[in-house]
């Protein structure tokens, strides 16, 4: 792909992401002229609404996997992890600001399964690792990191992606921590 042609594509994604997060009947036109191109130029692309925010999804999968790659979440120390994944998340989040539990076709829908696998695996590591305390009901920890990023990432534009992981992080192990 061209050079002129992938940064094309990516306003198209980007802007189409904060578009469609805010009215998802946004039209491909009004997204196009948002993003600084023509419309012509991402119908040539995507055929409908639906096939655009098809790709944002893929665009902003690709962009969590690569953060819970990067936050080493199996093997590095769980605090160290935990803080990377919130800071990356909370930059994939902001860059991507559509919400991925809506995913309609099947394959993104198992990469977020896959995902929230991981997410399950790590906070059930940071039990036995006596980082959050035992007993709390199933996907309650996940849940409350999945939320947490998503105040810091749309609620608190304010915070820097690093400000915004110490308070997901010291928010979730204050809460969590062992008793």
């Amino acid at each position: 792909m061209r050079a002129d042609a992938a940064r094309n594509l990516d306003a198209v994604l980007q802007t189409g992401a904060r578009l469609l997060a805010r009215d998802p009947g946004t039209s491909i036109a009004a997204i196009a002229v948002a993003a600084g191109v023509d419309r012509r130029t991402v119908y040539r692309r995507f055929k409908t609404r639906e096939a655009l925010m098809a790709a944002v999804h893929a665009a902003k999968l690709d962009a969590c996997e690569k953060v819970v790659a990067e936050a080493r979440l199996t093997e590095a120390p769980v605090m160290v992890a935990l803080h990377r994944y919130a800071e990356g998340i909370i930059t994939v989040s902001r860059r991507w600001p559509v919400d991925v539990q809506q995913v309609q076709d099947e394959t993104a829908a198992a990469r977020l399964y896959r995902l929230i696998e991981q997410l399950d695996a790590f906070m059930a590591r940071a039990v036995r690792e006596g980082v959050i305390r035992p007993g709390l009901p199933d996907r309650w920890a996940r849940s409350l990191l999945v939320h947490l990023t998503n105040v810091a990432s749309h609620e608190m534009p304010e915070l820097t992606t690093a400000q915004g992981a110490d308070m997901v992080v010291q928010s979730l192990i204050t809460g969590l921590g062992p008793a």
